[in-house]
């Protein structure tokens, strides 16, 4: 086959619903000439007057020039059927719908009529790449393309080789993608190749949280904005794409992994799913919905109690000091001696164990009827997380919320476990991406890139890992495992040997391959 690495000039775009249609606007605008082709003849031509009208808004948005729109447009080609000869194409990227039988079929057709030099790639978000080219008498030639919606703003391509594609090839479209203005990554031909993989710590840790009882979606969503800096919680994050797509993705690749615990769905979501709770769609999910707004309830406000002083137990490095200083600019009496008065409240920082657990190791121990705790994640910077078991005085509790209202930050009320929200959902995050890692399903630097780009979280979870530090993460994720039995939280041998070794999460180190190459 003649490699055409980095010299492509011709694409043909098959399917022209919203992806196929983005990934034509994007071709075009990058400089590529852009073949549409559709079963449904009227459909080319509406596609090619709406990247028209696409194309003139972002001119007159001033984000690109009128000439270039222009020019852009003037290399859309409406060819109509998808086997129309296709002699002068360097690519074919198939965006019909995700359907086995259909992908194969037409890709047998398309190996038939296209040049030898014609590379074929699909866009296909969730089958595999390897079983789409089971079809061809010349599999090497095929590869993913897995591009996100909408297109021309999601900046990351997943690369998805198959088990027969030809070395060259994944290279050689990861360079026209780049060339386009677009960020490539090596994903896997496994079950949510990259991105949807992992995407799946965030959201199956969260609706663990929910089953266990230990917080409400909105505290989960308002810790994950305001504690984690992500854009949009994993609650609403699922309202907002329907659980009738999530669950059945989150279910696929779970399966796909031979149902690895870190990857395990929740009952919650399947129960709401089949009651029609979908999210936005349906006007409720995890929020009700009125004219397309989420209902969401208000912050939490200091109850009315007589204040109280307050004592802080110092495990955690620098606890005392921030959050006293904290408490003491918001009018609360801090205690300074080195065990608490009969009146004070005790709050206890922990990271990676729960309230009683700290309590209990104290030398003395703590009173548990008035010790709860307040999550260090973060540096009490923003949101503030109140820890409350079971056994804490009712009062106690109302006077160490007040407190906590009192410093200005905003607050969450949540259940004591074995670690926190915030830590739970950074640690489940961390994993998922070291087992990716661990497993050479993508290289470190497209783990991060993915989540970073796919995902929009502020940092791919390696560099998510490293900022917090690789020991710590392992401590959360011990503490959660010694505690609850729960396999999902076993710690992946990539995390724990860099822990050992003092290396980065985001570098592969030495391997075998190393010494003998």
């Amino acid at each position: 086959m003649q490699q055409w690495a980095g010299r492509a000039t011709t694409v043909r775009v098959i399917g022209t619903g919203a992806m196929g249609r983005g990934i034509a606007q994007w071709a075009a605008a990058g400089g590529l000439t852009v073949e549409l082709a559709d079963e449904r003849l009227e459909a080319v031509a509406d596609a090619v007057e709406h990247i028209g009208a696409m194309l003139d808004r972002l001119a007159a948005k001033g984000r690109t020039t009128a000439a270039e729109a222009a020019e852009a447009k003037a290399r859309l080609r409406p060819v109509g059927e998808p086997l129309t000869p296709l002699q002068d194409c360097d690519l074919v990227v198939e965006a019909i719908r995700e359907d086995l039988a259909a992908k194969r079929e037409l890709f047998a057709a398309l190996e038939k009529v296209c040049p030898e030099h014609t590379v074929l790639a699909t866009n296909t978000s969730s089958l595999p790449v390897t079983a789409i080219g089971a079809a061809l008498a010349d599999p090497s030639r095929l590869a993913g393309l897995h591009f996100f919606n909408p297109v021309p703003l999601m900046r990351l391509v997943e690369v998805v080789p198959g088990a027969r594609t030809a070395g060259w090839v994944p290279d050689a479209l990861a360079d026209l993608v780049r060339r386009l203005g677009h960020e490539p990554v090596l994903a896997p031909d496994a079950p949510g190749f990259l991105v949807n993989h992992a995407g799946r710590g965030l959201v199956t840790e969260a609706l663990q949280i929910l089953a266990d009882g230990a917080a409400e979606p909105v505290d989960v969503d308002r810790i994950a904005r305001d504690v984690l800096g992500l854009r949009m919680g994993p609650c609403e994050l699922l309202d907002l794409t329907g659980l009738d797509v999530s669950q059945p993705v989150m279910e696929g690749i779970w399966t796909g992994f031979y149902t690895e615990p870190r990857l395990r769905p929740s009952r919650i979501a399947r129960a709401r799913m089949e009651a029609g709770l979908l999210g936005r769609k349906t006007g409720e999910g995890f929020y009700k919905y009125v004219d397309g707004a989420k209902q969401e309830p208000d912050e939490v406000s200091a109850p009315d109690v007589a204040p109280r002083p307050v004592w802080i137990h110092d495990a955690e490095p620098g606890v005392r000091e921030g959050l006293g200083a904290l408490l003491s600019e918001g009018g609360v009496q801090v205690e300074s001696g080195d065990v608490p008065s009969g009146e004070a409240i005790v709050l206890v920082a922990p990271f990676g164990r729960s309230v009683l657990d700290v309590a209990r190791s104290v030398p003395d121990g703590l009173p548990l009827e008035r010790t709860l705790g307040v999550d260090p994640f973060g540096g009490f910077f923003t949101r503030l997380t109140l820890a409350v078991h079971p056994g804490v005085d009712r009062d106690a509790g109302r006077a160490a919320l007040a407190a906590l209202v009192a410093t200005g930050r905003t607050v969450s009320v949540v259940r004591d476990a074995p670690a926190s929200v915030a830590q739970r959902l950074m640690a489940a995050v961390v994993n998922v991406g070291c087992g990716i890692a661990e497993q050479r399903l993508a290289r470190p630097a497209d783990i991060d890139t993915g989540a970073r780009l796919g995902l929009g979280y502020p940092r791919g979870p390696l560099e998510w890992g490293d900022g917090v530090g690789a020991a710590r993460v392992l401590a959360v994720l011990r503490g959660l495992h010694e505690a609850t039995g729960d396999p999902r939280y076993r710690p992946s041998g990539w995390l724990a040997e860099r822990a050992a070794l003092g290396l980065p999460l985001a570098e592969t180190g030495t391997g075998p391959l190393d010494l003998v190459g």
